[in-house]
């Protein structure tokens, strides 16, 4: 069985922007070694981004982000996945899905 690897990043967080509310991703994913989250809200940059290992498969993260509509997706050691538990997805360019996650001025759904 392969050891799981602890990213050595902090958590996923931005500092509060004024009207920012917390935006909390959770991905359940065995045998990882790292794990980031890509979007929107990040340019889609693979690797700005990471979760944090909280043990039992489980990563984490927070970010703060201002009202709106954001579409990601998690890289998972490299492979980009959607979001199983997105309440909603959309086609991407590429064929595939990206997940959704809409920010109102009461927080994150």
């Amino acid at each position: 069985m392969s050891q799981k690897i602890r990213t050595k990043s902090a958590p996923a967080k931005a500092s509060p922007r004024s009207g920012s509310k917390p935006v909390h991703f959770v991905l359940m994913v065995p045998q990882a070694h790292e794990v980031f989250v890509a979007g929107s809200f990040n340019d889609w940059n693979p690797g700005a981004t990471p979760l944090s290992y909280i043990g039992h498969d489980c990563w984490v993260g927070e970010m703060c982000l201002p009202p709106g509509r954001y579409e990601y997706q998690f890289v998972v050691d490299g492979r980009w996945m959607q979001d199983r538990a997105a309440k909603e997805t959309v086609l991407n360019p590429f064929g595939g899905l990206n997940s959704v996650v809409e920010v109102s001025a009461n927080g994150a759904s």
